[in-house]
């Protein structure tokens, strides 16, 4: 019975989080910048090992491209969140093989494809100076019917909110958490989702929110 009043208490949490999170700015003030990102369908890779045999992954390609009118600090970060609550972070159990077998499969249309965890954490201003990334994750869920993928570090709008909980034990005020504008790209799972193989990504949204 705890264990069920503890999971309420923490998607309670995260649930008042989000409704007070505000909204990525319209019109962005002087000094804040977004990056441009292009990016394709999510697709799996299975590699030979493992437990039965062979070891599925999920990847997707972005490019990103600086148009800011200068050079800016880079430091992406992805999550991938499925609509059963299991967050998946790019690049964790990941080994460097996989993303060296993507890179083959893609060398003809992404000569100087990078994984997430290795882009420089500079991008330089130009459609010369574009980043083509591959990010990564360990398969998920396989009762989930659809997920969402959240970029960050795209761009330096942030906003500060008071946690809906959490309280400084110094002050009494509640915690704040900082947040940044990130890239909301949400997909659903046509067919089985429990037969990967057969399994088809089907596309539905896009957006941009404070997380």
């Amino acid at each position: 019975m705890k264990s069920y009043l503890l999971y309420g208490t923490i998607l309670a949490a995260v649930a008042g989080l989000s409704l007070a999170a505000p909204r990525p700015a319209i019109v962005q003030r002087p000094g804040q910048w977004t990056l441009e990102v292009k990016y394709e369908q999510p697709q799996q890779m299975v590699l030979p090992w493992g437990v039965n045999g062979e070891t599925r992954f999920w990847y997707m390609i972005v490019t990103v491209t600086n148009r800011t009118g200068q050079d800016v600090d880079f430091y992406p970060k992805c999550d991938l969140m499925t609509d059963t609550f299991q967050i998946v972070p790019a690049g964790r159990g990941v080994s460097p093989v996989v993303f060296e077998r993507i890179k083959q499969r893609h060398q003809g249309q992404y000569p100087l494809l990078e994984p997430l965890q290795g882009v420089a954490n500079r991008i330089l201003e130009g459609e010369d100076n574009a980043k083509d990334i591959a990010i990564i994750w360990q398969d998920f869920d396989l009762r989930a019917s659809s997920f969402q993928v959240f970029v960050s570090g795209l761009s330096n709008e942030t906003a500060v909110v008071p946690h809906p909980v959490a309280v400084d034990q110094q002050t009494g005020r509640p915690v704040p958490v900082y947040l940044r504008k990130t890239l909301e790209l949400s997909y659903g799972l046509r067919g089985d989702p429990s037969i990967r193989p057969s399994v088809e990504v089907v596309y539905k949204n896009r957006g941009w929110v404070m997380r």
